[in-house]
């Protein structure tokens, strides 16, 4: 039975992932980062994308992805191909170093922008990687808070819903585990805490 087909229009927006064949590494040092990070606009330039978000992990990559005129499989071929013939013939390895398909979810609302942005954000921070975000190099968050210029990233889209100051509102919801945002009539989202909920007392 063949592969379902993923839904895909131009316009489309997705939380992508790429995971190391058997959960294997893909990163060894600094060099294979900004190797994949040259293959990601090196892909980026021949097939045109918008890039919102990116987060590079020890064994898999986070991808926020706008799409132009070039579905997901394309950008994604290419990119991770060319990574493996990169990686392969550095570590003198054969085979797979991807697993087979990565993985993409369609983001078909505002909200699961955000939350898919914070998750990336967060991730090397609950993966133990760190103990500050700030700490952590290789992943769009400088870009968001600290205004880091970069030719990968597109923060205008997101920030843009944010009040002034946008970065430091963006740094807030990023690092508040319990908040809600509210999109007003102004274009701007507003940060309502959420209470936790109460556990159950036994009588």
């Amino acid at each position: 039975m063949g592969r379902k087909r993923r839904a895909w229009f131009q316009g489309a927006k997705y939380h992508i992932t790429s995971r190391g064949n058997r959960k294997s590494t893909l990163f060894y040092d600094d060099e294979d980062r900004m190797k994949y990070l040259s293959f990601l606009k090196e892909t980026m330039v021949r097939f045109p994308f918008t890039l919102h978000t990116f987060c590079l992990m020890t064994n898999h990559t986070h991808l926020q992805i706008e799409t132009s005129d070039t579905s997901p499989t394309i950008i994604m071929s290419h990119l991770n191909t060319k990574f493996a013939k990169y990686f392969n013939k550095k570590y003198d390895f054969t085979g797979h170093v991807f697993e087979k398909r990565y993985g993409a979810e369609l983001l078909d609302s505002l909200d699961y922008e955000f939350d898919v942005s914070k998750y990336i954000h967060l991730n090397p921070l609950k993966a133990g990687l760190v103990d500050e975000l700030e700490d952590y190099p290789w992943s769009s968050y400088h870009a968001y808070v600290n205004g880091e210029v970069t030719q990968l990233v597109d923060t205008k889209h997101l920030l843009s819903y944010f009040p002034y100051p946008a970065s430091k509102h963006y740094e807030e919801y990023i690092k508040t585990p319990l908040i809600d945002l509210f999109l007003l009539d102004n274009g701007k989202v507003v940060m309502i805490p959420r209470k936790e909920e109460n556990p159950c007392v036994q009588k």
